[in-house]
């Protein structure tokens, strides 16, 4: 019996040894290991050997990329406009020793380092700039945090502009300010369009008087052309003015009398006499 349990104990004890001493990785990750407190290897993915009680799986590290979202952030920019930015990260660790060892916590110091780039650019620009040209601030933060993480044994694939956007109080004033151009901007054309007017009207107004005053050059030059060919036709023959005078002379006593606003017709005692006082006075 005494036997058997030694034996027993022994089976246990290369069980666990060898159990201790096979590492199978996952397809996707590695494994650093540590000997006796120092960095020893990393192991891929698949079936890995390492020796029992002397060798420890120290960290496990993903091999497939990492997003690390940058929590949002007031900017101040160049203009002093206060915006609030965030943005996300995304990286592959390339050598998961120097991740683990060449700083304390590779996912807090990139999101730092990222907060802080874009800091220093975005505050190096104005307002308009920064709302504007994400893919510029894109492509600054990864030149400026490449050559860094760089020494983490991490690469950045990208980083992107999440949202950029004015703070509220900046929206407020930014939309009060739109308001008030909008207002300028109604009142000018209304004024435009006021003074448009006034002056078709002028025109108008003038180019009427124009015409008038044409039509009555017009009217004054028949007036005396017609004047002067009667009084030729007239000469010494009195009496068929006489009469045609007279007849003119009666329809427009005649339209005087049925006039609503005539009251009393007067007529002249010696019509023939009236007429040729007028005859007298065209010649």
């Amino acid at each position: 019996m005494p036997g058997l349990a030694v034996a027993t104990v022994f089976f246990v004890l290369v069980l666990v040894t060898i159990v201790l001493g096979v590492r199978i990785v996952p397809q996707g990750s590695k494994q650093v290991v540590q000997r006796l407190g120092k960095y020893h290897k990393t192991l891929g993915p698949g079936l890995n050997l390492i020796v029992p009680y002397i060798d420890t799986v120290a960290y496990k590290i993903t091999s497939k990329d990492i997003v690390l979202d940058i929590p949002s952030q007031e900017v101040i920019t160049r203009d002093n406009a206060v915006i609030i930015v965030n943005a996300v990260a995304y990286i592959n660790i390339i050598s998961p020793e120097k991740a683990v060892y060449g700083v304390e916590d590779y996912r807090i110091a990139i999101q730092n380092l990222v907060q802080t780039s874009l800091r220093s650019i975005v505050g190096e620009m104005d307002l308009d700039d920064a709302l504007s040209s994400r893919d510029m601030i894109k492509a600054r933060l990864k030149s400026a945090i490449s050559d860094d993480i760089a020494d983490w044994g991490i690469t950045l694939k990208t980083v992107e502009i999440q949202d950029i956007n004015p703070s509220e109080t900046m929206q407020r004033a930014m939309e009060e300010q739109a308001a008030a151009e909008r207002q300028r901007r109604a009142t000018v054309t209304r004024a435009e369009g006021e003074k448009t007017a006034a002056i078709l009207e002028a025109e108008g107004r003038f180019e009427a008087s124009k015409r008038d005053a044409q039509a009555k050059v017009v009217l004054a030059e028949a007036n005396q052309l017609a004047i002067r060919k009667i009084t030729e036709a007239i000469a010494d023959k009195d009496l068929p003015v006489m009469f045609l005078l007279g007849e003119r002379y009666i329809e427009a006593v005649k339209s005087l009398s049925t006039s609503q606003n005539s009251k009393i017709v007067l007529l002249p005692a010696d019509i023939p006499a009236a007429v040729k006082g007028i005859v007298s006075a065209l010649k």
